[in-house]
């Protein structure tokens, strides 16, 4: 039920952005992003602003995928102590098995969004890098390839990568829930889902009503 929850839930998000382009955060940052680095490029004077953005950026991917290591060396340390503390964990567990095997699955399925969320802001943290070298090549140049679309579709790429890895970590909240028994896991998830409900939508601008003085 919780997997099938979050399945609705993005294709219930994936409609919506089909019917209103701009109707997530996710999608106007695609917008944004293209919009910033056909910007960048079209002024050569803009390369430190590229260079300061770009490292933030990547300081924040690199800061999410050192947090994933250190979480997964401590699920691999709780794995060593399963026996010590399944028994702890699944005190309020009253209507899911407790069974050694199914700890181990719970403790591999915590490991692998882990590894998802690694290997997703590592690719991200890759692609900034390149970006970098490409955002400060002059238009002037009239390079085929290097152009402000090839650009930002590689800055989009990179937000993907981005987007990814930070799903990543909100599962974690049903999977950590689920140690403690199925049910926790299910409100966990609907929980869960009605924050992303809130931030995934991008904010309604509505035009400022002027009185006649």
């Amino acid at each position: 039920m919780s997997a099938l929850l979050i399945v609705a839930y993005h294709v219930y998000l994936r409609h919506k952005i089909k019917i209103d382009p701009a109707y997530s955060v996710q999608s106007v940052n695609r917008i944004v992003r293209t919009a910033w680095a056909e910007t960048i490029m079209q002024d050569e004077k803009n390369g430190v602003l590229a260079v300061q953005t770009l490292r933030n950026s990547t300081m924040a991917a690199t800061f999410l995928a050192s947090t994933s290591v250190l979480l997964i060396i401590g699920v691999l340390t709780l794995s060593e102590q399963g026996e010590k503390l399944e028994a702890h964990w699944h005190v309020l567990n009253l209507v899911g098995s407790i069974n050694p095997v199914l700890w181990m699955v719970k403790l591999l399925l915590l490991l692998l969004d882990l590894f998802v969320a690694f290997y997703t802001f590592s690719m991200c943290i890759r692609i900034y890098h390149h970006v970098g070298f490409m955002i400060n090549i002059p238009l002037r140049l009239n390079h085929r390839m290097i152009t402000p679309a090839h650009v930002a579709a590689h800055l989009n790429r990179a937000g993907h990568f981005y987007s990814l890895g930070m799903r990543s970590y909100y599962y974690l909240i049903p999977l950590v829930f689920w140690l403690f028994g199925p049910h926790f896991m299910l409100l966990a998830t609907i929980g869960m889902l009605m924050v992303l409900y809130r931030i995934d939508r991008a904010p309604e601008i509505t035009p400022l009503e002027f009185s006649d003085v």
